[in-house]
């Protein structure tokens, strides 16, 4: 099983010319299949002696993979989609072929410097000082928990014991990802939504008031506000200086969730919409979604990392050696870092199709898709049978089909999909059920956007 003999060889040759097909080719969208009828196909493929290599895979190509969307579809539209580059897609094949262990220097040093290279530039883009750093986690639900574990590691260090048992509290918005409603649930802490004059965004002057009418034990509990770079129902940015200087004021920490829209930070362009976020204690920001990297890929990052190594290390005899004092200073474990241990190296992907495209072309790419944004929203406003919600501030578009309810738009995002026309499903905004469209792939075009309003009709 461990040894590399003919079969192996022929089953190597033929994953790879798989592979390189599937890159090569325009991927096709696929839909779901019932569970009954993956094992009307497929039968049970977990057997005593196997199925060979070679039939496994013939499995995988011609019946699990059609019943699987392709997210990098072009008019894969729902959610927020991956546009993953070539070279990252071929050089995640080199990473999972290296077998490397990326949760110590020890053993990953070549691949976590690579990796904090990449995360360097992001800490940049933020205006986070050059002592920041952090770590590539599995996404955002991950990367939130685990910043807002350190944001509540530093509260109750501060307090010298006297909330070591108390009940912490985060304060964030409507428009907050359900990731942070999750984490407070793990971490058995409190969230309080502010109330704010636009439903959709954050913004300082509410959040202030909000801090103002708290009486002075609700206050003494807060540990984290959070704030959003890029809801991901509409792609609204909060009032992010706002926000950061509230919670530097009340010595709160300050965590921006970027997962989706602070990819724009590296277009010159959409910079100054991220104003604030250089106050931030900690960013993520998802690769896998809009910076063209494959699943799965967060950057988590730290103003200060020493705070999360202090939270998130974790201790045991077999991993004192990689804790020697002597080595603190030159070492960076990715493990110290977040709410994990063994962790592969996802981040290289990610650096690789950096290294081999540059900076510039990412700028270019997120241009790309917001022009795209814009037009699409422009369309929408000379139609007659569809109505723009809001204009777009990154690149979700959010509109409704006149005369339309909840069924109609299921019926009509289900065919489409069953077609392999689009997928496109719908959404709540303001307790109705309208449309979105969210665009992070540049090879998506205005013609095959236009397709999709004009099936509306």
């Amino acid at each position: 099983m461990h040894q590399h003999d003919a079969a192996t060889e022929e089953l190597t040759e033929a994953i790879v010319r798989y592979a390189v097909a599937r890159v090569r080719l325009d991927p096709p969208l696929d839909h779901a299949a019932s569970a009954a009828e993956l094992l009307a196909h497929t039968g049970n493929t977990v057997t005593e002696d196997g199925l060979g290599g070679l039939e496994a895979l013939r499995l995988f190509r011609e019946v699990l993979a059609p019943a699987t969307i392709s997210v990098d579809h072009p008019k894969f539209l729902s959610f927020v989609p991956a546009a993953p580059t070539e070279a990252s897609i071929l050089f995640d094949l080199v990473v999972g072929a290296s077998s490397i262990y990326a949760g110590s220097w020890m053993e990953g040093a070549g691949a976590v410097f690579a990796e904090n290279q990449a995360l360097r530039w992001l800490a940049d883009l933020a205006g986070l000082p050059d002592s920041a750093g952090g770590v590539f986690v599995s996404g955002g639900t991950n990367g939130n928990l685990s910043a807002l574990i350190a944001a509540r590691h530093q509260w109750r260090q501060k307090s010298m014991g006297s909330n070591d048992r108390a009940r912490g509290l985060i304060i964030t918005s409507g428009g907050a990802h359900s990731s942070i409603a999750s984490a407070a649930r793990a971490m058995d802490a409190d969230v309080l939504v502010v109330a704010t004059h636009d439903p959709a965004r954050l913004d300082g002057a509410s959040l202030e008031v909000c801090v103002n009418t708290m009486s002075y034990h609700d206050r003494s509990r807060v540990f984290a506000i959070v704030a959003t770079s890029g809801t991901t129902n509409a792609g609204i940015i909060d009032d992010l200086e706002g926000a950061g200087r509230v919670a530097n004021e009340m010595g709160a920490w300050f965590h921006v969730d970027g997962a989706y829209g602070a990819a724009a930070l590296c277009s010159p362009t959409q910079r100054p919409k991220f104003a604030g976020i250089e106050r931030c204690d900690s960013f993520i920001v998802d690769p896998h979604k809009w910076l063209f990297a494959p699943f799965d890929c967060c950057a988590l990052i730290y103003r200060d990392p020493a705070v999360a190594r202090a939270a998130h290390t974790q201790h045991a005899g077999y991993l004192d050696v990689l804790h020697d004092d002597a080595a603190a200073d030159v070492e960076w474990n990715p493990s110290d870092y977040a709410h994990h241990l063994s962790r592969r190296a996802r981040g290289l992907p990610f650096w690789f199709s950096l290294a081999t495209h540059g900076t510039r072309r990412y700028a270019e790419a997120i241009d790309l898709t917001m022009q795209l944004a814009a037009k699409v929203a422009g369309l929408i406003r000379e139609a007659s049978h569809v109505e723009l919600l809001l204009e777009p501030e990154l690149s979700i578009v959010l509109f409704r089909r006149h005369g339309w309810g909840p069924a109609d738009y299921q019926v009509w995002s289900s065919r489409e999909l069953m077609s392999g026309h689009a997928f496109v499903v719908p959404t709540v905004w303001l307790g109705e059920t309208v449309l979105r469209l969210c665009f992070v792939n540049p090879l998506t075009t205005i013609n095959e956007v236009s397709d999709i309003l004009d099936s509306l009709l």
